[in-house]
């Protein structure tokens, strides 16, 4: 961790699981030049471990073939060479490298693999607090995003348009809604 590693005492020390039931991965994508094609992956995990010192660290891990734009086409030809891969490379993962504050945000620096590339990205943080729970211990919430360019991940296809620009746009707009559980 760098020396600009923050530490929190809003959570407790220990490992907070990501709940998938009560969280969401999802991403944007401009689409035709004019809009944006939505979707989620379903299938999730990741915690995050606050240390002795209060120093927290982040891990993740996306089923990158649980991807869910609501169009069974459209999902079959992300999962495939075009896109993803997902036979070759079939999960994204997030470990972070430094939590800075950020105001009263936070910045979650992190080495991001997606497509068999690692790069580091900085994913920015609003934390949403700690909730007693209902009664199975404590739970904390986060919203994160981070805007990357699928190129820079090795997804290089182009769908050139005939009057300019591309069916599928660069950046990926990718948005987190986490709840996380206190481990016992």
């Amino acid at each position: 961790m760098s020396a600009t590693t923050i530490t929190t005492t809003n959570l407790e020390t220990g490992t907070w699981t990501i709940d998938p039931t009560h969280s969401a991965v999802a991403f944007s994508v401009r689409h035709l030049m004019v809009s944006k094609v939505r979707g989620n992956f379903d299938t999730f995990s990741g915690a995050i471990t606050v240390d002795e010192n209060g120093v927290p660290s982040v891990t993740a891990e996306i089923d990158v073939a649980s991807i869910n734009t609501g169009n069974e086409g459209r999902d079959g030809h992300i999962r495939s060479a075009d896109f993803f891969e997902v036979e070759k490379y079939p999960t994204a993962t997030f470990t972070s490298t430094a939590v800075k504050a950020d105001g009263d945000d936070y910045l979650v620096d992190g080495d991001f693999n997606l497509h068999g590339v690692t790069r580091p990205i900085t994913l920015k943080l609003e934390f949403n607090g700690v909730n007693p729970g209902m009664g199975n211990g404590p739970v904390a919430g986060f919203e994160a995003s981070v805007v990357i360019n699928r190129k820079d991940f090795g997804i290089s296809i182009d769908m050139p348009l005939e009057t300019g620009g591309s069916v599928v746009g660069d950046k990926i707009t990718i948005t987190l809604e986490i709840e996380a559980g206190k481990s016992a």
